[in-house]
């Protein structure tokens, strides 16, 4: 952990000072800045000048240097989502010139807010001893992706952030060949996962924005009750793409039970008495005006593919390290749990009966009773997967 003396400082601040008049953000008064958190692509600090109350985000001078246009491509995505009713920091500046601080960096909105990465597995006030106020956090946590996914990202000037086309067809390939990079051991049932991925596809695919990363980590609630979410944050893994696999990244180990037990406190978050998979479900379903009868392929890509994201943290951070060993017995779990998940679900859509779609021929279909077929993702099986909310994968 960083105290003030260790933690990071940005390289040049009269060089910030000067860009930030060249942008009449604050201009002739005094500089204050603080360091909030960082990992090894991203540094984020608050920064406070006349009436300027910002956050900059910036990569690491040791970062590899396709993190520019990394930071460059999340500056366009906030920048898109002004004007929606997608929770989301205020995009203020971007700046491309490596001259000035030596990476570029973007300025967004302070968010006066709380994430559940400070609070850990406690909730703060009223959502520790209200009940149904904390469920709302869970609700508002579904709901930020349902909205985002009905952004129409091509007005938003976002053609050419990603590659929808041919979406599904690349994934197992990508990732394998991501693995390959960095592979120091086998994990039980990634060729098995892998081969029921090339064989099936969703039942339909409607592009749109989607976070990448999408957990309780990665967004802020406004202070008190009721549950709102103040924003979405960190989208390094931000692209256009199949919406509904933020979806699968939350549901994909979310408890069946959420009543006690390890099954509900096992992670950072505490989720006793949050509301069921099920009901989360049937939310996303309404907001977003999409069908999740497929959702156990969207489960079996978020585990398989979280693995791979979480081995690679393993191999690369020193297999030593307690926390890197975590991650290392997280990831062995989440691809075994997707091969697993792969043989035991009767849900069949096969490639060839795979249909797109467009944003304007939506149609809403809700989800089955909890009585229904493994293949809707609503059986009330017990969940092999590590506990929802286990890894806070973001590297800020």
């Amino acid at each position: 952990m960083s105290t003030e003396a260790t933690a990071p400082k940005i390289a040049r601040p009269e060089a910030l000072a000067a860009w930030l008049d060249t942008q009449d953000l604050g201009a002739g008064a005094p500089l204050e800045y603080k360091f909030l958190s960082g990992g090894s692509q991203n540094e984020i600090f608050e920064i406070t000048r006349g009436d300027l109350h910002a956050v900059l985000r910036i990569p690491p001078q040791r970062a590899n240097a396709d993190r520019d246009s990394g930071i460059i491509r999340e500056y366009r995505i906030i920048e898109a989502l002004g004007g929606t009713d997608v929770p989301h920091t205020e995009a203020i500046a971007v700046c491309e010139d490596k001259s000035v601080l030596g990476r570029a960096f973007y300025l967004m909105g302070f968010v006066d807010g709380w994430s559940p990465m400070q609070t850990r597995r406690n909730w703060p006030a009223p959502f520790d001893t209200d009940i149904e106020q904390r469920r709302g956090l869970s609700f508002q946590l579904i709901e930020g992706i349902a909205l985002l996914s009905k952004v129409d990202w091509t007005a938003r000037g976002l053609a050419g952030l990603g590659r929808p086309d041919g979406f599904h067809e690349r994934q197992v390939d990508r990732w394998t060949a991501f693995l390959s990079k960095f592979k120091g051991r086998d994990l039980e049932g990634f060729d098995e996962a892998a081969a029921w991925l090339r064989a099936h596809k969703p039942l339909d695919f409607i592009p749109g924005i989607m976070h990448g990363d999408y957990q309780f980590a990665n967004v802020m609630f406004r202070h008190g009750g009721p549950a709102r979410l103040a924003a979405l944050v960190d989208w390094e893994m931000g692209t256009v793409g199949d919406p509904k696999l933020d979806l699968g990244w939350v549901i994909q180990s979310w408890p069946e039970d959420t009543s006690g037990g390890d099954g509900s406190v096992g992670g950072y978050v505490d989720l006793t008495h949050m509301p069921s998979r099920a009901e989360l479900l049937e939310h996303y379903s309404k907001v977003s005006g999409r069908q999740v009868d497929d959702i156990d392929y969207y489960n079996i890509l978020a585990r398989w593919k979280l693995g791979v994201v979480l081995e690679q943290t393993y191999q690369r951070a020193g297999q030593e390290s307690e926390k890197a060993a975590s991650f290392g017995a997280l990831a062995k779990s989440l691809v075994k749990s997707a091969a697993e998940l792969a043989a035991s679900t009767d849900y069949n859509a096969a490639p060839t009966a795979r249909q797109s779609r467009s944003p304007s021929r939506r149609t809403t279909r809700y989800p089955r009773s909890p009585t229904g077929r493994s293949g809707s993702g609503l059986a009330p099986r017990r969940s092999t997967s590590p506990t929802c909310c286990s890894w806070p994968t973001s590297t800020r």
